[in-house]
């Protein structure tokens, strides 16, 4: 029975001196792939898979008058589409015509496009929040990406095209770190998919929630030692909190609802990997998307009473107490430092907190441990009583457990995780606040720090003045830097850095106001800083600045990410400080008495890299010209990057 469908005609080619006799070519029409061939003075338009493995015939050639497959040689006629010696697996043919010179191809026109599984996957995912995407698209996750193409283009999500799938992992956990809510990324089957691992890692041990979509092999082929097969559940098993294969008949809209709710309350890394087959798969008759409507159960749970009884106590017994904040004291800083406004509290931060509390406060007392300030560590030292939120006790925090000590953590598991403490309160920090606070009222005796805080900086900006006179021929000091960067950066940056000397240095010189500060904090991953830009401007977009700090040997890692922030016009500040070398592992072979040994990097002029990209590029050698330069910076409308030439020793 003859088609009924009306046939619908494209211009495929504008002129028909664009095919020359005797060759063929790929052209598209209602997202049809076409082999449209030119033989015996004749056009002709076929299907341009081939019917044994889908070989583009639009890629082959026409070979002693057959048109012959790319991938494995088999011949077609280039006009009618039989194959040789009465087969019957021939190709489908379309309807052609000239026109004005220019070539059109008729095809019938498209059905109306049907709800698939990946459409139930991604509204679902939407609905949930999960509203922006890294990565990118290719063979084995076309199906779905059809789908996420469809929510952007009604404009429920954004997703943007990186150039590796690390960076793409970095930037989703940067954005669960600086938002608490989970990002995707998206991937390929096979090494599209294991690129990510790291990113993962860094997510999950910084309790970022994350979600990772992975394309995979046809099922049927799974075990066979297929193209780009991996078994990813596998693979990702130890770094996902949820981790399943979507199946034709698994309960979609269920699954994914899961793998957010996962990521979002366990603040961990949720993993769904997609079969090819199963992506274009229509849904089920009647299948709807799902979202978080009474879903997710409010989170302000209040700590057991006996050990928010043994902490009041505690508390009011302090003389000199100190309030330490970590990174999961993010979403409660206001909260922390009205709390230590009453207890005349000196307040300290790990090096993944910093910024919690600016340095300018009367009680702030910067970075405690191997990246922070000696006021820190003095105020700790001098302390009868820690009171650590949101803080874990590993080495590089600094946390002494020679003093009394009450943890305050959503997270049971990390309560007294390296060493017991005194009192461990297993509570959401702000209601355990609450509690604290009206039990405390007009009945603690603590001493006023304020003035003793003040000393300490003044003691410390004096040694920082005296350090800034030592220069050097090779280069400019990073603490000139970092003293330039406290003057001009603006109080709402967000501000991701990466691993090195320059991180320390960061930790270290810089004096934060109100800035957010993004880092690869337990995993310490180097190349952490460009990546996370992607993911904080993602998050905040041209609300705030956004500024990342990097060295040479960082910045080299995800270098070509650099087109990713001109593609999107991100407007992210980049500044690197080039030494041309591997400084913090030189230092650490020092200090283990070895040898320096194969630290030194070969770098590019980054900045003229940037301009090559088509970002603003800028290279400074000179302290004098630090000024000038970064506020040229700061003050674009777009990408740019500032590379400051740094000698290695002055830090």
């Amino acid at each position: 029975m003859a088609s009924t469908k009306k046939l619908v005609w494209h211009k495929v080619l504008n002129n028909k001196k664009e095919l020359p006799e005797g060759r063929v070519k790929t052209v598209t029409a209602e997202h049809k792939g076409i082999c449209l061939t030119h033989f015996e003075g004749k056009f002709s338009a076929l299907d341009n898979r081939c019917p044994h493995q889908g070989g583009p015939l639009g890629e082959g050639s026409i070979e002693n008058g057959m048109l012959r497959c790319p991938w494995h040689g088999w011949d077609f006629h280039p006009c009618t589409g039989l194959p040789p010696g009465g087969y019957d697996d021939g190709i489908e043919t379309f309807a052609v015509k000239e026109e004005n010179e220019a070539i059109y191809v008729g095809v019938e026109a498209e059905d109306t496009h049907e709800t698939t599984i990946s459409d139930i996957m991604v509204e679902t995912m939407v609905n949930w929040g999960v509203t922006k995407v890294f990565g990118m698209v290719g063979h084995s996750n076309l199906g779905f990406a059809d789908a996420m193409k469809r929510q952007e283009q009604q404009g429920n999500l954004n997703f943007y095209g990186i150039r590796h799938e690390g960076a793409a992992a970095f930037a989703v956990s940067a954005y669960g770190k600086l938002t608490g809510k989970p990002a995707a990324c998206f991937t390929i089957a096979g090494p599209g998919a294991t690129n990510l691992y790291t990113g993962m890692w860094d997510a999950k041990v910084d309790r970022a929630p994350f979600l990772a979509l992975t394309g995979q092999v046809a099922t049927q082929v799974v075990g066979t030692g297929n193209f780009q097969e991996v078994d990813l559940i596998q693979a990702f098993d130890s770094v996902s909190e949820f981790n399943q294969r979507v199946q034709s008949d698994s309960k979609h809209a269920e699954l994914m609802s899961l793998a957010v709710k996962h990521a979002i309350l366990k603040r961990d890394v949720s993993h769904l990997t997609f079969p090819d087959e199963v992506q274009e798969r229509k849904a089920k008759t009647g299948a709807k998307a799902q979202g978080p409507a009474n879903r997710i159960t409010p989170m302000e749970i209040a700590p057991p009473k006996e050990m928010a009884d043994n902490a009041i106590a505690l508390i009011k017994k302090a003389k000199r107490p100190v309030i330490i904040m970590g990174h999961g004291a993010r979403a409660h800083k206001k909260a922390i430092v009205a709390f230590a406004e009453t207890l005349n509290a000196a307040v300290v931060t790990t090096f993944k907190g910093k910024g919690l509390i600016a340095d300018s406060h009367p009680l702030g007392c910067g970075v405690l441990g191997r990246s922070g300030t000696p006021i820190a560590s003095w105020f700790m030292n001098e302390s009868d009583l820690l009171i650590v939120f949101g803080a874990s006790f590993s080495n590089h925090t600094g946390i002494t457990p020679k003093l009394p000590t009450i943890q305050v953590d959503f997270d049971p598991l990390a309560l007294s995780k390296f060493h017991e403490v005194d009192v461990a309160v297993w509570g959401e920090i702000s209601r355990t606040l609450e509690i604290f606070t009206e039990a405390l009222a007009n009945k603690t005796n603590t001493f006023d720090q304020t003035s003793e805080i003040a000393e300490r900086w003044a003691i410390w900006k004096a040694e920082k003045a005296k350090r800034l006179t030592e220069t050097s021929p090779n280069g400019v000091s990073s603490i000139a830097v970092f003293e330039t960067m406290n003057k001009l950066t603006p109080s709402d940056a967000v501000m991701c850095v990466d691993v090195g000397n320059n991180a320390y240095s960061f930790g270290r010189y810089f004096e934060p106001t109100n800035q957010d500060f993004l880092m690869s904090g337990y995993l310490g991953s180097i190349g952490f800083a460009l990546p996370a830009a992607i993911g904080a401007w993602a998050a905040v977009g041209d609300s705030r600045p956004v500024i990342a700090v990097a060295g040479d040997g960082g910045l080299c890692q995800y270098l070509a990410e650099i087109t990713t922030l001109v593609k999107y016009q991100m407007p992210v500040k980049l500044i690197v400080l080039n030494n041309h070398e591997l400084g913090k592992i030189s230092k650490e072979q020092r200090a283990g008495e070895f040898d320096v040994w194969k630290t030194s990097l070969s770098n590019p002029n980054f900045a003229q890299y940037a301009e090559s990209c088509g970002a603003w590029g800028k290279r400074v050698k000179e302290e004098g010209d630090l000024e000038a330069a970064i506020k040229e910076l700061y003050s674009l409308s777009g990408p740019g990057l500032l590379e400051v030439i740094t000698d290695v020793n002055l830090i």
